[in-house]
């Protein structure tokens, strides 16, 4: 795996809890697909690994990475693609990833403040990125209604920010009372966005 022409370079970061939610489940689906089409993967499981959540100073004190993120970011400088699978809570991120970003993306790592220019550079170029989510409220609602603030806060205020783009979501909701049918169909989608790499 890895050597294929044209193979990537997958990292899956599941932001749910791994014992059985169909998040884990979308997250598991997408990184067997990935590797079953040649490409090499690894899979990050948020709430299996030990790091504080909080920045507890913003970015005027260092704060020492945890070995766990120290793996984390050097997982994402393999990586030439990355998948965040997560579930929607208060129409958001979960606190979990929330505190996975704000420990992980800083500056010098994902971006990096340029004197006399309005913008950061951006660090994390060259990538691409996929978004698993899962939500109880109906996706066309979320979108139309909500202006799907957790989809534009990874797309567009973290990842397109960093320089990891083209960014493609897949909305799987509502899950609350889903049939068996439906997700197995939100699975089959899932793997053939792994298809599309």
């Amino acid at each position: 795996m890895g050597g294929k022409t044209g193979a990537k370079r997958v990292l899956v970061i599941a932001a749910h809890a791994s014992d059985g939610t169909f998040g884990s489940a979308l997250a598991q689906a997408y990184a067997q697909a990935a590797g079953q089409a040649g490409h090499e993967v690894r899979v990050l499981a948020l709430d299996q690994i030990a790091f504080d959540p909080i920045l507890h100073h913003g970015y005027k004190v260092v704060q020492e990475l945890e070995p766990d993120l120290k793996k984390a970011q050097e997982s994402i400088t393999w990586a030439n693609h990355l998948v965040f699978a997560f579930p929607v809570w208060w129409g958001g991120i979960p606190a979990l990833l929330k505190g996975f970003l704000d420990r992980v993306m800083l500056p010098g790592f994902a971006f990096k403040y340029q004197k006399g220019k309005a913008f950061p550079a951006k660090l994390l170029g060259g990538r691409s990125a996929h978004l698993l989510v899962t939500m109880d409220t109906p996706p066309w609602y979320y979108r139309l209604v909500y202006r799907a603030p957790a989809i534009r806060q990874m797309k567009t205020t973290t990842l397109e920010f960093c320089g990891i783009t083209p960014v493609t979501t897949l909305h799987c909701g509502p899950i609350l009372d889903s049939t068996p049918e439906k997700r197995s169909a939100w699975l089959d989608q899932a793997r053939a966005m792994a298809g599309t790499i």
